[in-house]
């Protein structure tokens, strides 16, 4: 197996852009919330939390960007089911339903909780409950360690790809927009939405016959932005700079064309930043932009920062 791991789908789902096209002239500020029942159907989201509802959205779009789903509502894929993995991010994702269990513990007792509700309070409830839906049998994590969770969601699903143990992963980055979620931002709004990316081993996405829509290279993770950017030296086309949280320092030595993906009415990225981010690569790329683009996460505020430089097809 190729241990070069490429692109071959992409989603993206925020309010005020559900394209790639959307995402690179960025999001509306007026833009209505995503309603799943319209894009995926109802049957099989009630007793589901909002962001799993807004993944389940984002992996049915980028598995049949990548070709591997077919029907109007697939449930199976056209590769066998063991060789398609699940990776996802979410820092806030079951955030609301961990607190409505333990208000209704406290405030009555254990045998007051909803028994359909309980298995949403499971961290990995994203990315299982994906799984379960599409029939995706290969490695299945979920990833929630702060800002440089959506880098380091795309990156164990590489090394998933490099080792041999699955020939494709889905990876999302999902953060839901809710009261619960807006106390712990100090009143800010978060994305209500994210990205999703297909990677898959070159030679698997050549036997399909599907071309790359991006390659992946170098990846790193340190404790400070400096670091990953001399790690990470080089010529880039363009830099997308992390997210910082309120009060959060400057990153030091950040490239000054460094950009955001997302403008600041767009709400908190946090976990599904790093996705975003690959996402926006993709699409320029798709429309002919060439050479390196390297994505960061993660701030002086932040317990560390990472990188991942994300090439063009074809470039040397």
């Amino acid at each position: 197996m190729s241990t070069s791991v490429v692109v071959t789908g992409a989603a993206v789902l925020l309010p005020g852009a559900d394209s790639l096209p959307a995402l690179l002239t960025g999001p509306a500020a007026d833009g209505e919330p995503p309603a799943p029942a319209g894009l995926v159907g109802k049957k099989g989201l009630r007793y589901k939390d909002r962001a799993t509802q807004l993944g389940y959205c984002l992996a049915v779009a980028a598995l049949r960007d990548a070709g591997l789903v077919e029907g109007e509502k697939p449930t199976g894929t056209t590769v066998p089911a063991e060789s398609v993995g699940v990776v996802a991010s979410s820092n806030y994702g079951n955030l609301d339903t961990v607190a409505r269990a333990l208000d209704t513990i406290r405030e009555e007792t254990v045998t007051g909780t909803s028994p359909m509700d309980l298995p949403n309070a499971s961290s990995n409830v994203i990315a299982s409950s994906i799984a379960i839906r599409y029939q995706l049998r290969g490695p299945n994590l979920m990833v929630c360690n702060g800002a440089t969770s959506g880098l380091d969601a795309v990156r164990w699903a590489a090394t998933m790809i490099r080792a041999g143990r699955v020939s494709r992963v889905l990876v999302l980055g999902v953060e839901p927009d809710n009261e619960v979620v807006r106390r712990l931002l100090d009143g800010r709004r978060a994305v209500d939405g994210g990205a999703a990316v297909v990677l898959e081993a070159a030679d698997a996405a050549a036997e399909r016959g599907v071309a790359p829509r991006a390659v992946l290279g170098r990846g790193t993770r340190a404790a400070d932005t400096a670091a990953v950017l001399d790690r990470l030296s080089g010529d880039a086309a363009r830099w997308l700079g992390p997210e910082a949280g309120p009060g959060a320092a400057a990153p030091e030595a950040l490239p000054v064309e460094a950009g955001a993906v997302l403008p600041e009415h767009a709400g908190r990225a946090s976990g599904a930043l790093g996705v975003l981010q690959l996402a926006t690569a993709v699409g320029w790329f798709d429309e002919g932009a060439v050479g390196r683009v390297v994505a960061l996460a993660g701030t002086a505020g932040d317990d560390a920062s990472a990188g991942l430089e994300l090439i063009a097809p074809g470039a040397p």
